[in-house]
């Protein structure tokens, strides 16, 4: 079993609440004509998945548990798209026959599982002939912060270290390709995008989400448990989001590996 970095705590909900087709799948925005079946995988809060949705005939939502799934339901519930279907499942054994979905989509996923080979695998085996699979994952590695503030740096370590702990891969993004061809699947399009926040807003967002997520969430857990940092080093690298957050010339991109692989 995959374990998840993150957890559901609000701090997380927070960020993944932002995720929209416009900053989170555009790669694969232009390829759906309205008609089609999707399964979004590991759908979280809904956001994403709710905004697919005004993009296609039908969605289906994937979560690995129900009350994940019920954050999705709730967010499709408040935006009048109570046509969504919601299923618990397992990306790793989908249980849809072959052939069901028109495209299957994965945003952050990949990243958080033991076996993303098998994963991609399944995804292309639920999509029909001439359909799309659609991955997006978010390389670690390419974090880049302006001032330089080596409680960060050692934030960042502290994840990385914990992600492989749980035999899971932060620096995903840079590896889905190969991923899919050991999937044995050719039929893809790399790109890469990457997140900015650098003006005001978007780094006080940013900064005091991840200041709240490195003392609250499933991360500060996991790394107590795992004794990847104390929790006078967790409290360092939270003031230093703050500290970064409030700069005026503070800076923060992250690249984005992503796939469309027709099937």
């Amino acid at each position: 079993m995959s374990t998840y970095n993150h957890g559901h705590h609000e701090s997380v909900l927070r960020s993944h609440r932002w995720r929209t087709v416009d900053n989170s799948a555009a790669y694969l925005a232009d390829r759906l004509t309205g008609s089609e079946h999707l399964l979004d995988v590991g759908c979280g809060p809904g956001t994403l998945t709710v905004d697919l949705a005004r993009h296609v005939a039908a969605v289906t939502a994937l979560e690995t548990g129900p009350e994940e799934l019920e954050l999705c339901r709730r967010e499709a519930h408040e935006q009048g798209q109570d046509y969504l279907e919601f299923v618990v499942g397992d990306v790793s054994a989908l249980a849809f026959p072959d052939d069901t979905f028109d495209v299957t989509h994965a945003h952050q996923v990949l990243q958080h599982l033991i076996d993303p080979v098998g994963a991609l695998r399944e995804m292309a085996r639920v999509t029909r002939p001439g359909g799309l699979v659609a991955v997006r994952d978010v390389d670690y590695a390419t974090f880049t912060w302006f001032p330089q503030n080596p409680p960060l740096q050692r934030w960042l370590e502290i994840y990385q270290g914990l992600a492989r702990a749980n035999r899971t891969e932060p620096d995903a993004g840079r590896r889905l390709l190969a991923w899919a061809h050991e999937a044995g699947l050719r039929r893809v399009l790399p790109t890469a995008t990457a997140w900015c926040f650098a003006n005001d807003a978007d780094r006080a967002w940013w900064g005091g989400m991840w200041a709240d997520r490195v003392l609250q969430s499933r991360f500060a857990d996991q790394a107590y448990a795992r004794s990847l940092a104390t929790s006078d080093e967790l409290a360092e690298i939270s003031e230093a989001w703050r500290a970064w957050a409030e700069h005026p010339d503070g800076w923060i991109s992250l690249t984005h590996g992503e796939l469309l692989i027709e099937v």
